[in-house]
């Protein structure tokens, strides 16, 4: 993989030149505007490049991750595998503070309540899903669509465990997409930095760039006690490092804005929702607190 086409995880799908310019807009992998893109960079992303990177991609719950190995090795952020690292520490073993290394794929250590997602097939059920809400409103229409996209889902697993599938509302309910994951619920932890460089500078860094620390976790996806095949999809690690006027691609995990949100609805978020969260979040930190004040093991279980 050439520079040209260096992948990055990251939260949304955009593409950047040059230092402080980076072009704006979230894009599905089955709406990606390839004119566009060719036009401006003359770099035109085909079917086969972006499957490539749909199925290197990964999500684990609300965050993103990609497959970095044929070996179904999965880089994530630190935070965002901080549950599974948390759930395997112990007082005399506290992998938050001190960090975690598996030297064997026999060493890596299977995180209790961990599971990653890979789509594998985006389809558009738009017209199926107006045609069941047509004529109808208010409650009518929320048990219809309710009931739509059960049938839907219910459809698309086909009664696969291994299989979730999620009926996805995108422009306000202008376009309805079938997203279906295969799921992988043995995922072993692989490595994992320690807390003081992998959380430097807090959340307020995780949203800045460039950032000073090491927020990376590395996990393993296992299927029959073995590990996954992904030689066919992975993302390579590139030669030399992204330098200004290269075109760089991110992928993750579906994710939404508000850019479409009316003055009243924003008002009602700053007004409203925005104080209530702030109180409730002060009450929570202050239980926290106290928690944390009754041992030092106590204090680990809470600092998470």
């Amino acid at each position: 993989m050439t520079r040209s086409t260096l992948l990055r995880v990251a939260l949304v799908l955009a593409a950047a030149v040059a230092p402080a310019r980076a072009d704006e807009g979230m894009w599905t992998f089955n709406n990606f505007p390839a004119d566009k893109v060719e036009k401006a960079y003359g770099f035109r992303p085909d079917a086969r490049w972006l499957d490539h990177v749909r199925l290197s991609s990964a999500r684990l719950g609300g965050c993103s991750a990609a497959f970095v190995s044929a070996r179904g090795l999965v880089q994530t952020n630190h935070h965002c595998a901080r549950g599974c690292i948390e759930q395997l520490s112990t007082a005399p073993h506290n992998m938050i503070a001190d960090g975690f290394y598996a030297r064997d794929e026999k060493d890596e250590i299977k995180c209790p309540a961990m599971e990653v997602s890979q789509l594998v097939a985006i389809s558009t059920v738009t017209e199926r899903i107006h045609n069941a809400l047509s004529g109808r409103d208010g409650a009518a229409y929320a048990a219809a669509l309710k009931s739509v996209k059960t049938r839907i889902e219910g459809e698309c697993t086909g009664g696969d465990p291994g299989i979730r599938c999620n009926v996805v509302e995108l422009y306000h309910g202008g376009v309805y997409d079938l997203y279906k994951y295969r799921r992988y619920q043995d995922v072993r932890l692989v490595f994992a930095p320690e807390d003081a460089i992998a959380f430097f500078g807090g959340d307020p860094d995780n949203f800045e760039f460039p950032r000073y620390d090491f927020d990376v976790t590395y996990l393993r996806v296992y299927v029959d006690g073995k590990p996954l095949d992904t030689g066919a999809n992975f993302l390579r690690y590139a030669d030399a490092d992204a330098k200004a006027g290269d075109v760089v691609f991110t992928s993750g995990n579906p994710g939404a804005t508000h850019r479409l949100d009316t003055v009243a609805q924003l008002a009602y978020r700053r007004d409203v929702l925005l104080p209530r969260g702030i109180f409730l979040g002060a009450e929570w930190r202050g239980v926290l607190t106290q928690f944390s004040t009754e041992g030092s093991e106590k204090a680990r279980i809470a600092k998470t």
